[in-house]
């Protein structure tokens, strides 16, 4: 399949990265999201990114600006008509994404595949909404999306053996290293990383040890290049309490139950750095 534009629907975190390695790769990316002022604020975070590979002699001045010129945002769902794959990146929660998928399906194409950047939601499930499920995939990036390589290509139930080559090529194209993984909570890295983090919880509640020695034991033991509780910030507090929820939801199993401590962290508002405050105090440097 032909691509050359790419919608990518949800300008938060993830949807910005995305958006990013798409345009550094040459493809033209249509943002979409529900104001003109989260995608304002959406473009400008891109900027500041591209800057930074500025600063490291990774991307000229011009090919910054090139890139840059490759983005359009839209809150009009209906823009993506125009658009020849799309990815979903909206927040972790299926009915939201359930409901973002049939508004993208009314918009697109029929030829086009559609993926969801979803870290553990099912892709069975999500594909079940939309009316072409063989044209349905999991696309999972990981955070930060310019820095981490691996995309996790997640075929659900329903999905063709072309959409998965197609969305494997794309990934070639982006220069990362794609995995091919079958729908499952959590799929292959969130399935062993979030219960980890999770541990790492129980371990701080119970006062086992604090905050850094739990990190640094990770890092200097276990040759992790950031500790758990810091990688929980780093990724948001309430996406890991929200897989967490998941796993236990669909495979039933108490092994799954998430932290009391990290279920009261969210309800606190601490959601890690992009809060400033999460296990660590971003704004003191201190857990």
């Amino acid at each position: 399949m032909d691509i050359k534009t790419v919608g990518v629907v949800g300008a938060g975190t993830m949807g910005q990265g995305i958006a990013q390695i798409f345009v550094c790769a040459g493809f033209g990316v249509l943002l979409v999201d529900l104001s003109d002022a989260t995608l304002k604020n959406a473009v400008e975070s891109i900027g500041i990114g591209l800057d930074r590979l500025v600063k490291k002699d990774k991307l000229t001045i011009a090919a910054k600006q090139d890139a840059l010129s490759r983005i359009a945002t839209s809150a009009d769902y209906a823009r993506l008509g125009t658009v020849d794959f799309v990815i979903e990146a909206a927040t972790e929660n299926l009915d939201a994404k359930l409901r973002i998928l049939r508004q993208i399906a009314e918009a697109a194409r029929d030829d086009v595949v559609m993926a969801s950047n979803t870290s553990s939601i099912s892709i069975t499930r999500l594909a079940a909404a939309v009316p072409n499920p063989a044209r349905f995939v999991g696309m999972h990036f990981f955070n930060p999306v310019p820095v981490l390589p691996l995309v996790e290509i997640v075929r659900g139930l329903q999905t063709g053996k072309e959409t998965v080559e197609t969305v494997r090529d794309l990934t070639d194209a982006l220069g990362r290293t794609p995995i091919v993984v079958n729908s499952s909570p959590g799929f292959v890295v969130n399935r062993l990383l979030v219960p980890m983090i999770n541990e790492a919880f129980c371990l701080l509640a119970e006062g086992v040890a604090s905050a850094e020695e739990i990190d640094a034991g990770m890092k200097l033991g276990a040759n992790h290049p950031i500790g758990p509780l810091a990688l929980a910030d780093m990724v948001g507090l309430d996406v890991c309490l929200a897989v967490m929820d998941i796993f236990h939801a669909d495979f039933g199993d108490p092994k799954y139950r998430a932290s009391p401590l990290l279920r009261e962290m969210v309800s606190a508002g601490y959601q890690g750095r992009k809060s400033s405050r999460g296990v660590y105090d971003y704004k003191s440097g201190h857990a």
